[in-house]
């Protein structure tokens, strides 16, 4: 559960926003905390009964009313209600919690400059350069991201892209309490659809992407277009919408903003305009609306990164010289093109998030850049289990197109068999290419196997984990860190 540190709320006072079908009880109750999980429910807590993928929290009303919540937020009112608890009927749970729990914490999204970065693509690039940029510009900053959520440099546990809106708001407001001016957050599609980021207020939004990924939530990739797209349609007038130009999907996005449009773009006309002038092992070198700018961050996909970021800081009000000084001594995010370099043998190691089929094909082009004709690319990959299948052949044969050799292998199957996982990867594979392919379901095998396959000098990707430190297998996460075992297996073989 949830408190604040403020004194309790009247619950009248946190429905502003919020639609109410019906209320049986009182509205002045006081309110002094908020949860959507029964069991931390208590006294003069507010329960909201979410419908989820796994479970329905409607099922949970009996439970949280016998721990003493004050209050229920329910889309169906039980049938069966307790004298002492107050029940709120809304047509939306999700929606309903995002506009009390703004409310509850005292709106911190008004508090500081919040802008949300959303895509398929580059999100925790963006959010995590966009931190460290404002941190070196001087101000105090928060961040919420997949691998980390930051106050300053002070880092906070994370379990979801976008945390539910009452752990949002509650973070949020601890970096209005630390004195955060500004806040930079990946805004996930699964987010938009929950209404996690409802009733927050925007300075700005970023869109970098669109791609093949989460079409096993979403359903069609149209839908998922939708989610993305929902965020923008939320902004404000105030707000700026910057849109990457050479992204199809892009224009999309700002067709019913109401916030200010703005572009950015390596191929075209745009407000924030680049050339890529070289893309090699030691950075990219970029000219940006005139300035001439070297980078120690690799590959095209990180052109458009570093150019979105710069973006969003002209349009904060920042300086654009300053912006890119600081800019072009940036390093990688944790998992993301990570590079770890055998002493012996210089075989370079490259540890990237890479889990959607654009992604992985974005790595293995930024690789094919930048290798000598005489290097092999080894590539693992694997694909994660309770998720869509439909990108599994995909991912498989993009790798064999990009790679010398292959290592299909596990990646948190979760509660699917993963042998059931690689024999869809395998689909992928054309004739041609199965003789460049293993097959390990073991993840630190396959790494090992790679390992030794690789000559002096050759290039090894380890794809799919990235920043994510362990395996998910049938609900149980234990430790595993492709950085660690990838170093692990340069010393055990003698490379």
């Amino acid at each position: 559960m949830t408190t604040a540190n403020n004194p309790s709320h009247p619950l009248s006072s946190l429905l502003t926003g919020v639609t109410v079908r019906a209320l049986v009880g009182s509205a002045d109750v006081a309110v002094h905390g908020l949860t959507l999980d029964s069991r931390q429910a208590q006294p003069g807590t507010v329960f909201f009964a979410l419908r989820g993928v796994q479970a329905d929290g409607h099922q949970f009303i009996p439970k949280a009313v016998e721990q003493g919540a004050s209050v229920v937020v329910c889309e169906e009112l039980p049938a069966e209600l307790a004298d002492a608890t107050t029940y709120v009927q809304v047509a939306s749970s999700a929606e309903a919690m995002a506009h009390v729990a703004a409310a509850f914490y005292g709106h911190p999204s008004r508090q500081l400059k919040l802008v949300g970065v959303t895509g398929t693509n580059g999100k925790t690039t963006c959010a995590t350069a966009l931190h460290n940029l404002f941190r070196e510009l001087g101000y105090h900053v928060g961040l919420l991201s997949t691998v980390q959520n930051q106050i300053d440099e002070q880092v906070i546990p994370t379990t979801h892209t976008t945390p539910d809106a009452i752990r949002l708001n509650e973070l949020l407001a601890r970096m209005v309490q630390a004195g955060c001016t500004h806040a930079f957050m990946e805004v996930s599609s699964h987010a938009v659809v929950q209404h996690r980021t409802t009733g927050l207020q925007f300075a700005g939004g970023i869109f970098t992407n669109l791609t093949h990924d989460h079409l096993d939530y979403h359903g069609t990739f149209d839908n998922y277009l939708k989610a993305k797209k929902g965020f923008f349609d939320g902004l404000s007038k105030q707000a700026f919408a910057l849109t990457n130009a050479d992204d199809k999907r892009g224009s999309v996005m700002l067709q019913n903003t109401a916030a200010r449009r703005e572009t950015y773009s390596l191929r075209g006309p745009a407000t924030f305009r680049a050339r890529l002038i070289e893309n090699a092992v030691h950075g990219l070198h970029l000219d940006i609306d005139g300035r001439d700018v070297q980078f120690r961050l690799i590959g095209v996909f990180n052109a458009y990164n570093l150019l979105a970021v710069y973006g969003a800081a002209v349009l904060l009000g920042e300086d654009p010289t300053e912006v890119l000084t600081i800019l072009s001594g940036l390093t990688p995010a944790a998992g993301r093109f990570e590079t770890i370099v055998a002493e012996k043998t210089r075989i370079t190691g490259i540890v990237d998030f890479a889990h959607s089929p654009d992604a992985l094909e974005n790595v293995l082009s930024t690789i094919a850049d930048i290798r000598q004709p005489s290097q092999q690319i080894i590539t693992v990959v694997g694909c994660g289990g309770n998720r869509d299948a439909g990108k599994r052949p995909i991912m498989a044969n993009l790798a064999c197109q990009g790679s010398s050799r292959v290592v299909l292998t596990s990646d948190n199957p979760r509660f699917e068999d993963p042998n059931d996982i690689l024999a869809q990867m395998q689909a992928g594979v054309q004739p041609a290419d199965l003789g460049k392919v293993l097959t390990i379901a073991d993840r630190r095998e396959a790494i090992k196997t790679a390992v030794a396959l690789a000559q002096p000098g050759d290039i090894l990707l380890v794809a799919g984990k990235g920043h994510e430190t362990y395996q998910d297998v049938q609900g149980v996460k234990s430790d595993f860190d492709d950085r660690q075992v990838l170093r692990e297996m340069f010393a055990l073989l003698g490379k």
